[in-house]
């Protein structure tokens, strides 16, 4: 059988706050809404733009991080797969969506009181407190080195 690939990535702005619900079951989903731009300049040198919008569905403790973290106007990264769905609407008419179901979210701005605050977070990789002091006990300390200048560097003048 061959392999196929169903593989989304997404680079975008929110068109809207996310919208947090539970199911009956109590799992949580959260809608988002994106707007990506595309801007190009026409053999006349016209130049032009177009903008696309774009479902996104979070599932789980990603919703609830979405639903916690994500304002109107930020710009986002999203990964994830296409989902088509389809039901009955009220009038007995068969519709259908394509939406983006998320694996994965980077927070690249974030918009809070009119300013614009640099965030880089990933959602998935949220750690708790006790993780990262385990990790960093676990970790033993880095030797004081010399870089090719002969100048010592040590390992909090590293910016990563």
């Amino acid at each position: 059988m061959a392999r196929s690939l169903n593989s989304v990535q997404l680079i975008g702005n929110l068109t809207r706050d996310p919208e947090l619900r539970y199911t009956p079951q109590g799992t949580a989903v959260c809608t988002i809404g994106i707007a990506t731009n595309r801007s190009w300049t026409t053999d006349t040198g016209e130049k032009k733009e177009e903008v696309e919008y774009h479902r996104l569905v979070a599932w789980n403790k990603l919703a609830e991080l979405c639903a916690q973290l994500l304002t109107k106007g930020a710009k986002v990264y999203f990964h994830g797969r296409l989902t088509t769905r389809s039901w009955q609407d009220q009038k007995g008419e068969q519709r259908s969506t394509t939406e983006i179901v998320v694996d994965d979210m980077i927070i690249l701005s974030g918009k809070k009181a009119g300013t614009e605050e640099e965030v880089v977070e990933s959602a998935p990789a949220v750690k708790t407190k006790k993780q990262v002091s385990e990790k960093a006990e676990a970790r033993p300390s880095a030797p004081e080195s010399t870089n090719e200048g002969g100048q010592d560097v040590s390992p909090d003048d590293i910016p990563f």
